[in-house]
């Protein structure tokens, strides 16, 4: 599987909310950037084809991230149009080999590698062209929906500023965290539009997209909450590190 799979993990954003000139994956929880929290277990899934996507103090998170991992990848994003366009900026560094595409979040921090490779596995077992990692919380607020069929099949993703009142009461979430199948990833790229009140390529609208053909979209749910925890604000970071002091993350 490692041979066969690549990892992108999108890490190119500034993070307006937490109210710093740091970069938000330079933001260190308790002494650890949370940027090499994600690479660590990136790198346990696919070894070294691991593809970055910076943009915010783009060397400084290079540095920081090839001081434990020299091999790895970097694609620069230099204007911010959305987390599909991020994508986007990566794809041409995807190694030859790869036939899936793990996508991450560098502010993640808590992801670990084997619940993403029971993704992977879960992805190639099912013949999925998307496989969404979900989770089920008691406070979606912020956070994309996942929208689904009668049959419990993901219909589309909805991002917290385009959902209506009904949708916003959905508990199932999108943690961001997605396995594609590698041809797929630039056919449905390329199809996305910025048609959405932030006016940015959402990577989400991949879904909507592949189920408008009729394409095969799995989703697996985390058993552990607080490995898919954002971390958009101070608060959050002070919660992250309450979190690894606590051991509620071994």
């Amino acid at each position: 599987m490692k041979d066969k799979t690549a990892v992108i993990i999108l890490a190119a954003g500034k993070g307006t909310r937490m109210a710093s000139d740091k970069a938000k994956v330079l933001h260190p929880i308790e002494g650890k950037e949370m940027i090499r929290f994600v690479v660590d277990e990136a790198v346990r899934v696919a070894g070294n084809n691991v593809i970055v996507v910076i943009g915010t103090q783009a060397e400084k998170v290079r540095e920081v991230v090839s001081r434990s991992h020299p091999g790895l990848r970097f694609a620069l994003q230099e204007d911010q149009l959305g987390t599909g366009h991020a994508v986007s900026c990566a794809v041409p560094e995807l190694p030859g080999n790869a036939e899936h595409v793990l996508i991450l979040c560098g502010d993640v921090p808590f992801i670990r590698s084997s619940t993403l490779k029971e993704l992977v596995e879960s992805h190639i077992r099912s013949e999925n062209v998307i496989t969404v990692l979900g989770a089920e919380v008691d406070e979606p607020y912020g956070y994309g929906r996942l929208v689904t069929d009668e049959n419990n099949r993901i219909r589309a993703i909805v991002e917290e500023a385009d959902a209506t009142e009904d949708e916003r009461k959905i508990r199932l979430i999108n943690s961001g965290i997605y396995c594609v199948n590698r041809l797929s990833l630039k056919y449905l790229l390329d199809r996305i539009r910025p048609d959405n009140v932030q006016k940015e390529m959402y990577l989400t609208d991949i879904v909507g997209i592949a189920a408008g053909e009729g394409e095969r979209i799995g989703m697996t749910v985390g058993t552990d909450n607080h490995e898919v925890m954002g971390i958009n604000t101070p608060a959050d970071l002070r919660k992250a590190c309450a979190v690894i002091a606590s051991n509620e993350n071994p």
